[in-house]
């Protein structure tokens, strides 16, 4: 019990901007947080890390106003306040930004920036000149040029992010919180959110950052909270930890142990790749075996995912031919994969693998109506037990089968969109960045998983832009430079230098 005492934060002068005290709160009488204490200064980039279910999320909600905690207190800058919704917690200064941002897409760059009570108005019409003074000034603050008038739809990820970083400074934000807010950025766009962030951290806004990408806590943040099932397990200067220390703090177990043992495979081929090219990928050739993992490493734009949406159909190839048991099964259409035996999970599941709307037996049946239909009929009981297969076989943790799959975690997303398509038993299951946004418990359920259909038989084709996870995971690594088979490695025995050498182009 000695790991759940936190020791104390590392101390700094004067008092916290941002304290919370012995904060808990139950749904249904299971605590989703326990007597947390959480403080956070002035200046500060504050990680918030924890598996999916670990707290993070409820405790984040609670400092915005969200929901009300059950014991507890909040004080801002020595003031204790109470919240009784969100607009509360922005007038008083605390704002966050979520993974989805809430950005009006046919509203201009100006509006979105000051929407609502911040948009200046006279006598109930709207200051257009004043709105768009005010918004330029709150994106000169982050250093940014994006254009006043260009509708929120035509930017790019990145810019949509730093609109909702200005928007929160005409709140007035001293406590700006950040949901996975590089999920959807590109490594020169994070480069850019970074240098915002470490800007708005120099004019004493205080930062709470929310990721799975530990490398980026480690590059990014001065402090890290870490949370196991609803409680504080440590608060630590970044400085003072390593990677595999949080990784063990998380999960209560070792790094070296999220990976399952590597077993062998057979030698017959599954399928062959022969000569495949689209728009980016050129003339590449492969063999997949029977029970064996292979991974697919690149940097990005290298060719990674066009290379399985060519294998499963999602795009048409331009050339090139791939077989299954010597017989051309050259997908024209996802369908017409999947009738192949070719299953691939995307990389944007909440946009391209799941119907968040949808239940998760919706969800589940989308690709498999065959497999619970007679004569044009969808059967009833067919429906349910394929759905509560699919949440048992993948500890799917829902109230049920009818639960909305928005409302579930990201882990828990990219199971059903997991269950969606094992439910067709493929013989070649591509995957598209699996653990992308996943916490490191979760991950190492998928590993096991994936692990488990190969020994069942199934090739398997996993994109991966963390390198420690295809050394991990996988048999044998190939690798992609400029959309071209550029090297391959036996997992067991090569090293991320060599990985990096043949995503650069450069040979061994």
């Amino acid at each position: 019990m000695d790991e759940l005492l936190a020791p104390e934060p590392a101390q700094r002068e004067g008092e916290p901007m941002l304290r919370a005290r012995s904060i808990s709160k139950h749904f249904d009488g299971v605590f989703a947080v326990r007597s947390a204490d959480l403080s956070l200064w002035r200046g500060e980039i504050h990680a918030l890390l924890g598996e999916n279910g670990a707290g993070k999320s409820t405790l984040v909600k609670i400092l915005t106003g969200v929901y009300a905690p059950d014991e507890g207190t909040i004080e801002l800058e020595g003031e204790q306040l109470e919240f009784r919704n969100v607009i509360e917690a922005q007038r008083a200064g605390i704002v966050a930004l979520y993974q989805e941002l809430s950005i009006v897409p046919n509203l201009s760059v100006a509006e979105n920036i000051l929407m609502g009570e911040k948009m200046p108005a006279t006598a109930g019409l709207v200051s257009w000149g004043k709105l768009f003074t005010i918004a330029g000034d709150h994106l000169e603050v982050l250093n940014q040029r994006i254009p006043l008038r260009r509708l929120a739809q035509d930017l790019s990820p990145v810019q949509q992010t730093m609109v909702s970083v200005a928007r929160a400074l005409a709140f007035d934000a001293r406590v700006l919180i950040l949901d996975e807010p590089t999920a959807s950025l590109t490594n020169l766009e994070i480069v850019d959110l970074f240098r915002t962030l470490r800007h708005l951290r120099d004019k004493g806004v205080a930062i709470v950052y929310v990721s799975h990408r530990l490398e980026e806590v480690f590059e990014l943040c001065d402090r890290a909270t870490i949370m196991r099932n609803g409680q504080i397990i440590a608060t630590e200067l970044v400085t003072d930890l390593t990677i595999d220390m949080v990784i063990s703090k998380m999960v209560g177990r070792n790094s070296d142990e999220i990976f399952p043992p590597r077993r062998s495979h057979s030698d017959e081929v599954v399928v062959e790749i022969e000569s495949l090219s689209g728009r980016k990928v050129q003339g590449a050739s492969l063999k997949v075996r029977r029970g064996e993992i292979l991974g697919v490493g690149g940097l990005g734009g290298s060719g990674r995912s066009e290379l399985l949406r060519l294998i499963s159909g999602a795009q048409r190839a331009q050339s090139g031919v791939v077989r299954m048991a010597g017989k051309d099964v050259t997908p024209r259409s996802v369908t017409h994969g999947l009738d192949a035996g070719i299953a691939m999970v995307p990389e944007e599941r909440r946009s391209q693998g799941v119907i968040l709307e949808q239940s998760i037996r919706e969800n589940v049946i989308l690709s498999n109506l065959r497999l619970v239909s007679t004569g044009g009929l969808v059967r009833d009981a067919r429906v349910r037990s394929l759905a509560n297969r699919g949440m048992a076989d993948l500890q799917i943790h829902a109230r049920g089968t009818s639960q909305k799959v928005g409302e579930l975690s990201g882990g828990n997303q990219q199971k059903v969109v997991l269950a969606k398509f094992l439910a067709r038993r493929p013989k070649l299951l591509l995957l598209d960045e699996p653990t992308r946004g996943i916490d490191v418990g979760t991950k190492a359920e998928i590993y096991s998983l994936i692990q488990e259909l190969a020994e069942a038989g199934a090739a398997v084709l996993v994109v991966s832009s963390e390198l420690p996870e295809l050394l991990g995971l996988c048999h044998r690594i190939i690798l992609l430079h400029q959309g071209r088979l550029a090297g391959e490695v036996a997992a067991e025995v090569a090293t991320e230098e060599q990985l990096l050498t043949y995503c650069y182009g450069r040979t061994i």
